[in-house]
């Protein structure tokens, strides 16, 4: 995600009148990224914003999921796109042995075809965060994650969910490659 600041001071908007106007002119003050957690059942959801998007970030997130979200949960299923950081290699990468060992034992990855990040429930939120939140310049990572903590609060407290309308039989249609049909010999 870009950050971007003002150069100038926006013109605020005027009650009956216009809406607040920008100048085309901008900072750039860097990137940064946004990791997010999702239980669509439940109505929840968590943004975790990091300074880079890396293997020990994902990492990290990992072990924040198993420790600080979700400390009782013995089975985690976790969606993910196939971004080259999203590997349990990365966990090895991080941390000793046994503590990699001790996270993928508690979590189970599953990954969304190539081209398929519209079946991943967290990129309808990220689409919904970007239309509700995002959708103006951010120029800090703090401006950022205040931001969005506001956002996760309020969407959490509403339960807001993701109608999910993809059904198996609509995936075995679609994604037939993916899902062959079962033989009874």
């Amino acid at each position: 995600m870009q950050l971007i600041s003002e150069t100038r001071t926006p013109i605020p908007a005027e009650p009956g009148g216009a809406p607040e106007r920008y100048d085309y002119e901008y900072n750039r003050e860097g990137t940064c990224n946004l990791f997010g957690f999702f239980q669509p059942l439940q109505g929840w959801r968590h943004l975790k914003a990091t300074a880079h998007r890396t293997s020990e970030d994902f990492a990290l997130c990992m072990q924040y999921l198993v420790d600080v979200l979700f400390p009782n949960a013995t089975d985690i299923q976790v969606v993910l796109d196939n971004l080259n950081t999203h590997t349990p290699a990365a966990l090895y990468q991080t941390f000793p042995p046994e503590e990699a060992r001790r996270i993928l034992d508690r979590v189970q990855f599953h990954y969304t075809p190539k081209h398929g990040s519209w079946l991943n429930m967290v990129e309808l939120e990220f689409s919904v965060l970007s239309r509700q939140c995002l959708n103006r310049r951010i120029p800090s990572i703090d401006v950022l994650k205040q931001e969005v903590s506001a956002w996760e609060e309020a969407r959490n407290t509403q339960q807001a969910t993701v109608n999910w309308q993809f059904s198996a039989a609509d995936a075995r249609s679609r994604l037939a490659r993916l899902y062959p049909i079962p033989s009874l010999s």
